[in-house]
């Protein structure tokens, strides 16, 4: 009877630990949500009138539109680039044994590793050093970095659980290579592919550190934000922030139901 009291007891307790922590980490973000409905210009409680005119002030926001179409140009190519590089060293780490393979690993997974902040500096240092100017090229060169770690690890883990036996049966029966990983290995493994897409476009588009750093005369989003919000936070901030929560969420949903269907599979 003791020993059932205390599992209940650390049952309970853990489950307010985590309910407070969750509390914390998203009660900011819905106080935003709520104060981008205020009719006030000034973020106060309680909101006296709700509306949706700050949404409207946002949509002529031309400094904020602008910034939002270079992050979703530079996620779109980013996760691109992460695709073209990330899956072929996945199947290189997993299908093939070659001098400097543990080495290959880590070198790539460095720039996911390794703080934005450092990355940044680092990129920013080398393509000054080049002779290269700051853009929205320089900002692309320096997501794809680390959106190829996050595209190799995900590809990778789910090539890992894939029974190649498979593959050699299709061989067997006469299927090409190239066939077999079109209409074998492929749709095994496309849920893995859609679901590093989806959250290396997330990242690249709420990613600020090494964006600060490598941003030329063309602002993105969060950096757009981050200049704002020295002169203090304003109600088409809060209406744009509302919008990208609103979109990391249901990415991340998208991405959590893949990786469980793929770990079911």
């Amino acid at each position: 009877m003791g020993r059932r009291f205390r599992i209940d007891w650390i049952y309970t307790a853990l489950t307010i630990s985590a309910v407070l922590i969750f509390a914390f980490i998203y009660l900011p973000m819905i106080v935003v949500v709520f104060y981008s409905f205020s009719e006030n210009a000034v973020n106060s409680f309680p909101i006296e009138s709700w509306s949706t005119k700050w949404y409207g002030v946002l949509m002529r926001d031309t400094a904020l539109i602008a910034s939002f179409k270079n992050s979703l140009i530079v996620a779109a190519a980013g996760t691109l680039i992460g695709l073209l590089l990330g899956i072929p060293a996945a199947f290189a780490v997993d299908r093939f044994h070659f001098p400097g393979k543990a080495l290959f690993e880590r070198l790539v997974l460095l720039p996911m590793i390794l703080p934005g902040i450092i990355t940044g500096v680092a990129m920013m240092s080398v393509f000054v050093l080049a002779g290269m100017n700051l853009s929205l090229i320089s900002i692309l060169l320096g997501h794809g970095t680390f959106l190829i770690a996050i595209v190799m690890t995900q590809v990778y883990a789910r090539l890992k659980r894939f029974n190649r036996v498979i593959e050699e049966a299709s061989m067997d029966l006469g299927a090409t290579r190239l066939k077999t990983f079109f209409f074998i290995t492929l749709p095994n493994i496309r849920t893995a592919i859609i679901g590093a897409s989806l959250l290396s476009f997330t990242l690249s588009l709420d990613e600020i550190a090494v964006s600060y750093f490598l941003t030329g005369r063309d602002l993105t989003l969060p950096v757009q934000i981050w200049a704002m919000l020295r002169r203090g936070i304003t109600p088409e901030v809060n209406a744009i922030s509302t919008l990208i929560f609103i979109f990391s969420v249901v990415m991340i949903v998208i991405v959590t139901r893949l990786t469980r269907d793929k770990a079911e599979a």
